[in-house]
């Protein structure tokens, strides 16, 4: 592919629409592509395999995300250290921070899906899991944890394609992994009839293979990042951890939240319930694949002029980034309020009655939220591209953990409702942390530029 593009050209000199439609956009379809893989998962396991299936893969879905957290720290927590690196002319440390990086993610995933494998059952049977939905959910895990080492770099890869300008390769490699896995998967279930266990071997076979796709021009050579004799320090990786934190945390803590939400939710109303938030999750995963890819696509671009101190371009970038978010949050809320009974009927083609009524009450409740969290999602991903790790890291912690588990408590008495209004009052108060947040980085800014008028 002849997709590369001069960094420091295409970040530090391209006119602001240009650059957005060259980067945003091609990182917001590649990163809704690689989603469409996890909605047709709902979708065939669903339709293919059966409502307690759907709702096992949903109880080990927060699990299999935390082990892929790890991997979005390290690539998060050190691109955000490499654009700036870039943009302050220290291209030898950008590359050194690039080759630990990639070495961090094969061994973190080792690691982590050993232990996954060997502690899947326990994990499950402390949320209440038994019998056939525990061994459902057991098995699903089980194979993303065998496939960890191979996969979770995907994620790091993704960052490093679009800082080197090879933009159009990270969307080729993010198409061919949500094609070829949906493929693979339909095959696996409508046509030989395997159960969830297939579906997590094909999602796992597709990643290794966008692995492949993404790793090879690095291994080629020629690129603005290569591979480097590494040169670990514990300074280096305690940047990449600082940088990293509030992306790793927001996935943590939601996954914990998660497990929380799935243990109320089998003691409200049982595996239906359970069925129902696993299937306004997958609503989101319409909207919030291309809000991260749109706002993931332009940290380089806004890292590097962070570092250059353009602080007028971050601006501006920023400006259209908030602008791109908020269309796209509130286009699909009005979408789902629309049109809420196919999309139930999407993931729960049998559901009649009292539950679909339930299922339909729910996710309209749940696209309310998208009216603002739009503005929670990009106050995160702006501080976190400029290196402000604490502010971001606030953000992530409230929105993933301290404000839905207090939620939970004070909204308990309202029974399943009150689980179904948690997002919004959750994206409601997120979003007013995020205005007092970045108003306080404002200041920062306009001291910055005091004492370097230039």
């Amino acid at each position: 592919m002849s997709d590369v593009r001069d960094p420091k050209e295409l970040f530090g000199s391209t006119p602001i629409p240009k650059l957005f439609f060259t980067a945003a956009l091609p990182g917001a379809v590649g990163m809704l592509v690689s989603s469409i893989y996890n909605i047709m998962d709902g979708v065939l396991v669903g339709n293919f395999v059966g409502e307690n299936p759907f709702a096992a893969i949903n109880l080990a879905m927060p699990f299999v995300i935390v082990l892929f957290a790890f991997g979005d720290l390290i690539g998060v927590g050190s691109a955000v250290p490499i654009s700036i690196a870039l943009g302050e002319n220290r291209d030898d440390d950008a590359n050194n921070i690039f080759t630990c990086s990639c070495i961090m993610n094969v061994a973190t995933g080792a690691i982590l899906g050993a232990l996954l494998w060997a502690l899947a059952p326990t994990l499950f049977a402390l949320i209440g899991a038994t019998g056939e939905l525990a061994r459902l959910a057991t098995t699903y895990l089980r194979v993303y944890a065998l496939f960890a080492p191979l996969t979770t770099i995907g994620y790091a890869l993704d960052n490093y394609l679009r800082i080197s300008g090879h933009i159009q390769r990270s969307l080729f490699a993010n198409t061919f992994m949500a094609v070829f896995g949906s493929i693979l998967e339909a095959l696996l279930l409508a046509v030989f009839g395997l159960g969830v266990g297939a579906a997590a071997f094909a999602f796992s076979v597709a990643m290794v293979c966008g692995v492949g796709i993404s790793l090879w021009p690095f291994l080629r050579g020629g690129l603005q990042l290569r591979f480097v004799a590494p040169r670990p320090s514990l300074a280096d990786m305690a940047e990449i951890f600082r940088c990293g934190v509030s992306t790793f945390l927001d996935n943590i803590t939601g996954r914990v939240t998660s497990v929380v939400m799935n243990a109320v939710l089998l003691r409200l109303g049982g595996a239906d319930a359970v069925a129902i938030y696993g299937m306004c999750m997958f609503a989101a995963g319409f909207v919030i694949p291309l809000v991260y890819g749109t706002l993931d696509a332009l940290q380089p671009a806004v890292g590097y002029n962070w570092g250059a101190r353009d602080f007028s371009r971050v601006k501006w970038l920023e400006i259209w980034c908030f602008g791109a978010v908020a269309l796209l949050s509130l286009a699909t809320m009005a979408v789902l309020l629309a049109f809420p009974v196919p999309f139930v009927k999407l993931f729960m083609p049998g559901a009649t009655g009292q539950l679909l009524a339930e299922a339909v009450r729910a996710l309209r409740l749940f696209a309310l939220a998208l009216s603002v969290r739009w503005f929670a999602f990009g106050s995160q991903s702006f501080l976190v591209n400029v290196g402000e790790a604490v502010p971001a890291t606030v953000i992530s912690v409230c929105t993933a953990f301290v404000f839905p588990l207090a939620l939970i408590w004070l909204l308990w008495p309202l029974g399943l409702t009150g689980i179904w209004l948690n997002d919004l009052g959750n994206a409601l108060l997120t979003s007013g942390l995020g205005v007092v947040l970045l108003l306080r980085l404002r200041t920062k800014v306009r001291a910055m530029r005091a004492q370097d008028p230039a």
